[in-house]
């Protein structure tokens, strides 16, 4: 894993002095390997390997390149693999990655494993990792340097030698990078490396790491068992995005032995809440992506292990028939993905995209089911299972997914109706101000639901209070129970989210109980100012951003608070604005009292010649204003956008397209007239 900005430039140094460098180490290039091991040209993977999408831990994320990354270290990943339960629910790999070596090979070309992180070696880390019954895996990358700035060794000509010392040590999983590759052909490149590592005999999961820049689902499946389909995810809502958008459409490509990799989990890195990583496990499970942690286990918290060791959705990722679950439907930000299983069920995603909850919806029929009298849904999060008569649907938090498997299976009977929770009205609350909310209870089931409650608790020292009736003595299939709801923030409470909590309870046919809950946010809120405010000074609702996080008044910069520099498009300089980095969302509440917003747009000079983006304003969900797809070389582009009535104004940055390598993208001297 690498740093996706830094590593940028390196890559695209590619220098004149090739010849010199493989002539200075004795080796030549990939062109033609080092020994002639009559393998042929291109032979298939049908190896056996890799049969399930892998699953492990690499320390990039965890360590970098600090001193930390060692021997004890790893040896410490694989305890925790057994001790809590990690290796039980499938995970296998404890995998190094860059930063192993020494920067030099030594007067046999051989690489050298650094005495002070590995003074045992590699092998020694190797035999301790499968005396634990799991796997090690190990990194370098096909060109002359890996991406550390430190220069450690690359592989690029020296594949046959560094794939049989990876072998002797019993190494079990490659990842190989993109790195200094001098401009020689991926496909030569990578194939290359397959070729070595099956001229040792080892097994070796081979992972391609050209960060999908040849797109290699196109010709590597018989070449890797797995292959990135992306730039370097971060520890950020937008980057997770970004990556699942251009992961998703390339569901035909996946199959056992054969996968798309959208890079390393973040869950339990910090950068997102619960519910995001929850998204997050959810979504790379049901895209069968490999599950690789990138969160150092060693401090992780008891939450991270929950959602990371949930072995019911771990199962749709492992799943034996291989496939990566379809987009159903994206509207509105409201994703239904659908994943056939072997077993002939189907695992449905619910994934809300946007800022706010939303009800999403789909069908038994529209996810591939067969006709039938009732199907069992289950829930993989609150493991518990329901009967549905054909509707998927719920009402998802901000951010959230709701993971259900279901089947049309005789027994759906011992199973209670499953019920839908739903929320009408704004969830936005000014204190001392009652704010009006209904809660619907509808019963999805083929049986009814009997003696219906339903509940709405806040934080201490609000408000809730019901005005019409809580409770029904039966709901029939696709029967409601609407119930309304003053909700008041005490005087003087600050501005922010706070947590709700919405629950019903009822009883199946048969006397079972069984209750439903919904978590969501309701937001405490301030009338904007009268006149013309800089956007940059004023509260936002929310802001999600690519990498690291939003900035007032500088540039993105990297992925520190605080560390832009001064608004800069096209060499022009500005003092107010937002910095951001793509995929990005800035939401404002306006109150229905404003009508304009303007900014200067533009590419940040801070990326030199790099950045594709494109700028979009959205009134209550209605886009009001766009720019087309926006490079560096493109002086600021003025953007005015009528949110004339408006209650919620939303900023938004996507890609262009392209992935959100170097996207930093400035909203300068952005105004909000009110």
């Amino acid at each position: 894993m690498r740093h996706l900005h830094t590593r940028t430039i390196r890559r695209r140094m590619v220098t004149a002095l090739t010849v010199l460098l493989f002539a200075a180490s004795g080796a030549a290039p990939a062109v033609a390997a080092e020994e002639d091991t009559g393998s042929p040209a291109s032979p298939a993977l049908a190896d056996g390997l890799a049969l399930t999408p892998p699953m492990g831990f690499n320390n990039w994320n965890s360590t970098h390149c600090r001193a930390e990354f060692n021997e004890s270290m790893v040896k410490g990943i694989a305890d925790i693999f057994v001790d809590k339960g990690l290796k039980d629910a499938g995970y296998q790999y404890v995998n190094l990655d860059d930063c192993w070596a020494l920067p030099d090979r030594d007067a046999d070309g051989k690489l050298v494993p650094d005495p002070a992180r590995f003074p045992n070696g590699i092998k020694a880390v190797a035999d301790y990792v499968h005396s634990k019954g799991l796997k090690l895996g190990i990194y370098t990358s096909a060109g002359t340097k890996t991406c550390s700035s430190s220069g450690f060794p690359g592989a690029l000509g020296h594949e046959y030698s560094d794939a049989q010392q990876f072998a002797d040590w019993g190494v079990d999983y490659l990842k190989y990078d993109n790195c200094n590759n001098q401009g020689v052909d991926a496909k030569l490149r990578y194939t290359t490396m397959r070729d070595a590592l099956k001229a040792t005999g080892r097994p070796i999961v081979y992972s391609i790491c050209e960060w999908g820049q040849n797109k290699p689902w196109e010709w590597a499946a018989d070449v890797g068992h797995l292959w990135r389909t992306t730039g370097d995810i971060s520890d950020s809502w937008g980057s997770m995005l970004s990556i699942l958008k251009q992961n998703l459409p390339l569901a035909a490509h996946a199959g056992p032995g054969h996968w798309n990799d959208p890079d390393m989990l973040e869950v339990g890195n910090g950068g997102m809440t619960a519910t995001e990583y929850r998204s997050h496990f959810s979504m790379w499970s049901v895209m069968a992506a490999p599950l690789l942690i990138g969160s150092d286990l060693r401090s992780a918290s008891a939450q991270t292990f929950e959602i990371l060791g949930n072995k019911e959705v771990i199962a749709v990722d492992q799943d034996p028939l291989g496939k990566q679950g379809s987009v159903v439907s994206s509207e509105g930000g409201r994703w239904v993905v659908a994943k056939e299983m072997k077993d002939g069920s189907r695992t449905v995603a619910l994934f809300n995209e946007s800022s706010s909850p939303q009800r999403i919806a789909t069908t038994t029929a529209a996810v591939g089911l067969p006709a039938a009298d009732a199907y069992t849904l289950r829930d993989l999060w609150r493991h518990r299972s329901y009967n549905t008569a054909g509707t998927i649907s719920a009402t998802v938090p901000a951010h959230g997914t709701v993971l259900v498997r279901v089947s049309a299976d005789r027994g759906w009977r011992q199973h209670p109706p499953a019920v839908e929770l739903g929320l009408d009205g704004s969830t936005l609350v000014q204190t001392g101000t009652p704010a009006a909310l209904t809660t619907t209870v509808t019963d999805l089931g083929r049986t009814p639901a009997r003696q219906v409650s339903v509940r709405l608790s806040g934080p201490e020292g609000w408000t809730v209070r019901a005005t019409t009736p809580t409770s029904a003595t039966a709901l029939p299939t696709g029967r409601s129970l609407r119930t309304k709801w003053s909700v008041t923030a005490p005087p003087g409470t600050p501005t922010g989210s706070y947590d709700l909590t919405l629950k019903a309870s009822y009883r199946s046919p048969t006397g079972v109980r069984a209750d439903s809950t919904l978590p969501f946010a309701a937001t405490v809120v301030v009338p904007p100012p009268s006149g013309t405010s800089g956007l940059g000074d004023l509260p936002w609702l929310s802001a999600a951003n690519g990498y690291g996080p939003v900035e007032r008044n500088t540039s993105n910069g990297e992925s520190a608070a605080g560390d832009g520099h001064p608004l800069t498009i096209g060499g022009v300089v500005y003092a107010k604005g937002l910095g951001v980095h793509a995929e990005s969302a800035v939401e404002y509440y306006t109150g229905a009292a404003c009508e304009t917003v303007t900014a200067q747009v533009g590419v940040d000079d801070e990326k030199g010649a790099n950045g594709t983006v494109a700028f979009e304003v959205w009134a209550d969900g209605t886009k009001v204003a766009s720019t087309g797809v926006l490079t560096n070389a493109m002086p600021a582009q003025p953007l005015t956008a009528d949110v004339t009535g408006a209650r919620l104004v939303r900023l938004v940055v996507t890609d262009g397209g392209d992935g959100i390598d170097s996207d930093h993208a400035d909203w300068a001297d952005a105004q909000l007239s009110c």
